[in-house]
C-alpha cells in the first residue's frame, strides 16, 4: 500500500520561516556546507596523492577530475552538482525526520521557531495553587517555556485528601491543575487530567474510584513507580511535555491551621485547609504545622534564578499563604533579585475574604511574611459585569489601594466566568512589567 505523502508545507525550506533569525537552523546548514567543502578538498588531495605515487592510472585520474571538460566547467559543474545533491539529501533527510511530528494545523518550521523563541523567554516563577493560578500559566505559555509553578501541599479535601490519607501522598489536586495548564496539548490534557470518575454501573452504583480525578491517580501511580512525589512530578513533566515545571513548596507533610474569630468574638483554632472556609467567622491568622519545615531546594533555586516572581491569583489563606509560611522559602523570596508582584483576586471568597478590599489582601500578606517580599500589586478595574453572571455570588474586591505598596490596575476579567481572571489578559500585563 502506498504511503500518504506529507503536505507540501512539510517539505524542507517550503516556508520562509526556516530562514527566520533565531530558529537555530542556518548555523547548522553552514556547518554542513563547510564540512562538505572540507571533505571535498580532502578527496581532491587524495586523488593528487594517488596520481603522484602512480597508484591511480592517468585515464582514471583524468576522468575523476573532469579533465575532459573545458577549464571553466571543471569548476562550475562540480560545485553546482554537489550543491544540488547536498540540498536534495538534506531535504529528504529532514522530510523523513519530520514525518513523526506532523501536525495538521501547524508547519514544523513554525513549531520549531515557536519552541526556540519561548526557550529564550524570561524565567517566571508563580507561587500559589488552587484553581486561580492555572489561568495565568496558560497565558504565560504564549511567551515563554521557562515557567516554574510552586504549589502548596496543604490541601486535604476531596480526592486529594483521600489519596493523602490512604497512600501517604502529598495532595496531588493542585499539582494536577497546574500540570494540565502547562501541558503542550493543553486542551486535551486538561480534559484527561481533570476527568472525574462517576458512580459505578452495578447493584449499588458505588465505586472506590468515584470522585477521584484521573490526574490525581496518575500522580499516585507515578509516585509508586518512581518512589517519591517529586520524582513523580519530573516523570509527569516528561510524559506531558510541559512548557515549564511544577514544584512543591516543601516535601513535608504539613497541616494548615487558622485562628478564626466567631460572630460572638471568640477565637477558634480550626485545623485543616478544607475546614477553614467552612467556619462562620473571620480568619485572623493561619499557621503551618509543623512550623519549621524545609523548602524544596529546586523551588528555592527557581526563586533565585527568576526574572519575575508572581504570587497568585488564588485563595489568599489556603492557596498562597501556605507556600509563604515555609520559612526558608519566604526568606529566599525576600532576598530574590527579581521583582515580586501579587495578583489580587477579582472577587471576594466566601469564608475567606468576605468584604475584603485590595488593601485588606495586601495587609494580610504583610501580617504573615517578612518585609521585602512584595514590590507591586496588580488588581482588576473592570467591575461592570453583573454579579449574576458569576453564579449569583460574584462580589468584586474593592479597589482600595494599599498604603505602602504601588498598585497597577487593568481589565483582567474573563467575561464568560467573571469571578476568574482572563489568562491572556493577565499574561499580557505581567509581560509588560518585564519590558
Amino acid at each position: 500500500m502506498r504511503r500518504p505523502s506529507l503536505p507540501k508545507r512539510f517539505i524542507f525550506f517550503s516556508s520562509s520561516r526556516w530562514l527566520t533569525p533565531g530558529l537555530g537552523l542556518k548555523r547548522w546548514l553552514l556547518v554542513i556546507g563547510v564540512g562538505t567543502a572540507v571533505t571535498g578538498l580532502g578527496l581532491v588531495n587524495l586523488l593528487f596523492f594517488l596520481e603522484r605515487r602512480g597508484w591511480l592510472p592517468l585515464p582514471v585520474y583524468d576522468l575523476l577530475t573532469l579533465q575532459f571538460l573545458p577549464g571553466s566547467l571543471q569548476i562550475i559543474l562540480p560545485l553546482l552538482l554537489g550543491g544540488l545533491l547536498v540540498a536534495w539529501g538534506v531535504a529528504k533527510m529532514a522530510r523523513s525526520l519530520m514525518a513523526p511530528f506532523q501536525v495538521a494545523d501547524t508547519s514544523l518550521a513554525d513549531r520549531i521557531y515557536d519552541f526556540s523563541r519561548k526557550g529564550r523567554g524570561p524565567n517566571i516563577v508563580a507561587i500559589g495553587g488552587g484553581t486561580g493560578m492555572p489561568g495565568l500559566l496558560r497565558g504565560l505559555t504564549a511567551y515563554t517555556r521557562n515557567i516554574t509553578a510552586i504549589v502548596t501541599v496543604a490541601d486535604d479535601g476531596g480526592s486529594s485528601g483521600r489519596l493523602r490519607r490512604e497512600f501517604g501522598l502529598l495532595p496531588p489536586g493542585d499539582f494536577r491543575n497546574n500540570l494540565a495548564a502547562l501541558a503542550r496539548d493543553e486542551a486535551l490534557m486538561t480534559q484527561v487530567l481533570q476527568y472525574r470518575f462517576g458512580a459505578a454501573v452495578g447493584e449499588n452504583g458505588r465505586s472506590e474510584l468515584q470522585g477521584h480525578a484521573f490526574g490525581n491517580l496518575l500522580l499516585a501511580a507515578l509516585t509508586g513507580i518512581t518512589g517519591s512525589f517529586d520524582e513523580a512530578l519530573l516523570a509527569a513533566e516528561r510524559v506531558l511535555a510541559l512548557s515549564g515545571r511544577v514544584l512543591p513548596s516543601t516535601l513535608a507533610d504539613v497541616t494548615l491551621e487558622a485562628d478564626v474569630q466567631l460572630p460572638n468574638g471568640d477565637i477558634q483554632r480550626v485545623v485543616g485547609e478544607s475546614a477553614i472556609p467552612e467556619v462562620n467567622g473571620r480568619i485572623q491568622h493561619v499557621y503551618l504545622q509543623p512550623e519549621n519545615v524545609r523548602a524544596y531546594p529546586p523551588a528555592l533555586q527557581a526563586i533565585f534564578q527568576a526574572d519575575l516572581i508572581v504570587m497568585g491569583p488564588g485563595s489568599l489563606y489556603t492557596s498562597i499563604l501556605p507556600n509563604l509560611l515555609v520559612p526558608d522559602l519566604a526568606e529566599a523570596l525576600r532576598h530574590a533579585r527579581a521583582p515580586k508582584i501579587y495578583i489580587c483576586n477579582l472577587a471576594t471568597q466566601p469564608g475567606e475574604t468576605d468584604n475584603y478590599s485590595v488593601a485588606d489582601h495586601v495587609a494580610t500578606l504583610f501580617e504573615h511574611i517578612p518585609t521585602g517580599c512584595l514590590d507591586l500589586v496588580i488588581a482588576n478595574n473592570n467591575q461592570s459585569i453583573p454579579p449574576d453572571r458569576g453564579g449569583g455570588n460574584t462580589i468584586y474586591v474593592q479597589l482600595t489601594p494599599p498604603p505602602n505598596l504601588p498598585m497597577q490596575t487593568a481589565d483582567l476579567v474573563d467575561e464568560a466566568r467573571p469571578w476568574r481572571h482572563d489568562g491572556t489578559k493577565l499574561a499580557q500585563v505581567v509581560m509588560r512589567l518585564l519590558s
